[in-house]
């Protein structure tokens, strides 16, 4: 099975969170920019992956079709890990984190894709999970409002709707409060997005801590000082805490692991390097005895891919929904979750192609 041809497709899909949109991004976050890549072959099988995005499409975009396309095409897509890997090799003098790692996640997540169509099985199923009862349990991951009474509200709504993991990015006492007087019987995680420098982190994980929060997410920046968050643990052992998100490949979550820091390794699909890479984490986590937990706010075949691994995971793994409300879904049956549980799709590969008449409505120009 050969690759005969790679499209790359921008989409922007709007959104509403019920906030401002403000807080997290470089300018007004209510649009998912989706960034798919299409891989067709010469057996007549096609492969959906998809990149990070989200204020960076056009620059990963420009480097698929500069750089890694031309690598590709002809190439047997039968092996995904060594394609990542070859990939990686041939491109290492320019950069192997950020953009160009986000491009080589979507053109994995579609290799894999082809891999699970080609041997007629889900990826779960390729990979040995059983998939439990044919769902994961799902978290709320909401957006930072910034505002006590909207994170309040929107903290209980999620609790209302069944979510027992209800994630927050507010990062100051007062909105923290609110939401904790909420949840009910709920468990808090708070992701902060490396807002604290390492005094203000004890401090706040020392009341986290007597909240009972579940975890403390990216406390302090940079996000890859391993040293910064080593302290922050001996500090207060007794809150657990995350992160990884914004790490590339296995190498700097091997790292991070090793360091001791943290509970919860929390690889992204589209940004680590796609699932050949999360693999690897999946492997050093487990020999170190640690829960991943996956980063996940998106909503294309990273976010069936995502699906997929927490199968494999199994039932002590999350899966992170983030708590807004698309324009459309990419994806005719999008499983979406239903009192804090969402289905694992069974059909081969990731499960779902996307709908074609979402892309024609909401592609960019």
């Amino acid at each position: 099975m050969k690759i005969a041809n790679i499209e790359t497709i921008r989409l922007d899909i709007p959104f509403d969170d019920g906030g401002k949109g403000e807080g997290l991004t470089p300018g007004r976050w209510n649009n998912l920019e989706m960034l798919l890549v299409r891989i067709d072959t010469d057996a007549g099988l096609t492969g959906w992956g998809e990149c990070f995005g989200y204020f960076c499409a056009d620059a990963v975009e420009a480097f698929l079709h500069r750089s890694v396309i031309p690598l590709l095409k002809g190439a047997d897509a039968t092996d995904p890990a060594a394609i990542s890997l070859e990939l990686q090799r041939r491109l290492a003098l320019f950069g192997r984190y950020g953009i160009s790692i986000f491009a080589l996640s979507g053109i994995d997540i579609a290799l894999w894709d082809l891999r699970g169509k080609a041997e007629g099985k889900p990826l779960h199923i390729l990979l040995g999970g059983a998939g439990q009862d044919g769902s994961v349990q799902a978290y709320a991951s909401l957006v930072r409002y910034g505002d006590p009474d909207l994170a309040a509200k929107f903290t209980a709504r999620a609790y209302a709707e069944g979510y027992r993991h209800i994630k927050l990015h507010e990062i100051n006492r007062r909105d923290i409060a609110a939401c904790n007087a909420t949840r009910g019987d709920a468990e808090l995680m708070v992701d902060v997005n490396c807002a604290w420098d390492q005094a203000e982190a004890i401090e706040m994980a020392h009341w986290l801590e007597s909240l009972g929060t579940f975890w403390l997410e990216e406390p302090t920046f940079p996000p890859e000082d391993n040293g910064q968050l080593s302290r922050l643990k001996s500090a207060v052992p007794g809150l657990a805490l995350s992160g990884g998100e914004n790490l590339c490949t296995a190498w700097q979550f091997q790292l991070l692991i090793e360091s001791g820091a943290i509970r919860y390794p929390q690889p992204s699909v589209t940004k680590l390097g796609g699932i050949s890479e999360f693999l690897k984490v999946m492997k050093a986590a487990e020999d170190a005895g640690l829960g991943v937990m996956p980063h996940s706010p998106y909503f294309g075949p990273g976010y069936l891919a995502t699906l997929q691994l927490c199968a494999v995971l199994g039932e002590g793994s999350l899966f992170e929904y983030l708590y807004v409300r698309p324009d459309a879904w990419l994806f005719d049956g999008m499983p979406v979750p239903d009192a804090g549980r969402i289905a694992v799709p069974d059909g081969p590969g990731l499960g779902f192609d996307p709908d074609p008449e979402v892309i024609a409505r909401y592609r960019a120009a």
